[in-house]
This record gives structure tokens, sequence and C-alpha cells, in this order.
């Protein structure tokens, strides 16, 4: 399997305190309002709000949150523009990272972003500087406890159409390509809870840092990062 599965990540955004889960479902609700705004309102014909509402159940977003989002883009009421702009850097140790936001001021986010790299030993590149070490991939996660039989895993998930499955400590990480990933969420969905489930990059290789310095200050850029309003997405190739 290229590049690895993103659930430390998940798993700390599903554990995180009410305050950051607050700023989680707000985040996520602007960008259920920007989906809706593209695609409408209907989630089987519009496959990025079908992605994110994935994603809000993920972690853990009341079914209230989600339809209000929905109801409030769909409204005629005055909305914030907000764009999709990323953003691509190093991390202290070389660890190449690529950042999602949502704004409605560019300036003001590019200006934050940067200065959060330069405080913890990093430095924001130019766009494409880091994207050609990640491809675009489909990661469905199943709990290895609620299913402990992996080769029932692996026939269902090669049958529903997955590129490769991959046994990790506390999950299955079942690959698909990008074109494919929809249709093998939804059939595995069928017989299996999942546990999460995201599209977006996966680096080719990562970097294992044993420095203990280096590893506080890409703690401490990824928590910067996180707590920033605008950021929505990070992806890093850094092996934690």
């Amino acid at each position: 399997m290229a590049g690895h599965s993103k659930w430390s990540n998940i798993k700390r955004r599903k554990g995180a305190v009410d305050a950051k889960r607050a700023k989680i479902f707000t985040k996520i609700g602007r960008e259920i309002q920007v989906a809706v705004r593209a695609g409408g309102p209907d989630p089987e014909i519009n496959s990025r709000l079908k992605d994110v509402i994935a994603k809000a159940r993920a972690n853990n977003m009341p079914n209230d949150n989600i339809n209000r989002s929905i109801k409030k883009a769909s409204g005629d009421g005055s909305t914030d523009q907000l764009e999709d702009i990323q953003y691509e850097g190093y991390g202290a140790g070389g660890v190449a990272f690529m950042v999602r936001t949502l704004t409605d001021n560019r300036n003001r986010t590019a200006a934050d972003i940067r200065h959060i790299f330069d405080k913890f030993g990093g430095n924001l590149g130019t766009t494409g500087c880091v994207s050609f070490m990640f491809q675009n991939q489909g990661q469905i996660f199943l709990e290895r406890e609620k299913y402990p039989d992996a080769e029932e895993i692996m026939m269902a998930a090669l049958e529903a159409g997955a590129e490769d499955i991959v046994e990790e400590e506390e999950v299955y990480v079942v690959v698909t390509a990008p074109e494919n990933y929809h249709e093998v969420l939804d059939q595995l969905s069928v017989d299996y809870e999942i546990a999460s489930s995201e599209l977006g990059p996966v680096p080719d290789n990562t970097m294992n840092i044993s420095d203990a310095e280096t590893v506080t200050q890409l703690e401490k850029l990824i928590d910067a990062l996180e707590d920033n309003d605008d950021v929505q997405d990070i992806y890093h190739n850094w092996d934690e």
C-alpha cells in the first residue's frame, strides 16, 4: 500500500474534548454549506456533500447539526462566500504538509498559515512543492475489534472493488481508487459499521522522526493548524 492511513488523526478528533469538538463541528458545518452551494442539498446526487456528511458522522456530529447546516445553505439568507484554498510547505525535520482551508479572506489566511509554519520550525512553500509526494485515494476504516475475521473483511472489500486492504493495529484500512470510493463505501456500509472514511491525499512514503525536539515541533504545528478557524484538513507524510 502506498502511503499511510490517517487513523491516528481521526482517532484524536473523535476523542476531542467538548470545546475542541464544538470547533470541529463548526468547521464541518461550513464545509457542508460550501458543498450544498456547489452541488445542491441532496447527497445522493452531490458526492461532495455525501463525503462531508460521512466525515461529520465519523466525528460524532449530531444529525440535527448536519441538517441545520444543509438548510442554512439551501435558504435565501445571505451567507459568507468561502474560498477553498490549499497551502503546501514543510514542517520541522522536512516533513511535507498540505493544508486545506476554507476562507472569506485569503490574505488573512495566508498570513496566519505562514506565521504558524514559521513559529514551529517549518516554512510555507509554493503551490506544487509537496503535492507530487501524495496521491488521491479513498480510505475506509473498520475497527478490528468489531470484525476479527480479517479474511472476511478482505474478501468483502475486494468484491466491492477495493484496491488493497491493510491491517493496522486497531483498524482495517480499505484502500480504493478515487473513482471507486463511493461504490466501495456504499457496498461495505450495507453489512459493516464504518468507523470513518475519507477521500483525499495520501503520501507515497512516510518519514519516521526520532528526535524528541522535532517531534514536539511537529505536534505543536499540527495543533496550531487544527486550532485555526480556516483550516479544514491537514495532510502530512510524518509516520506518527
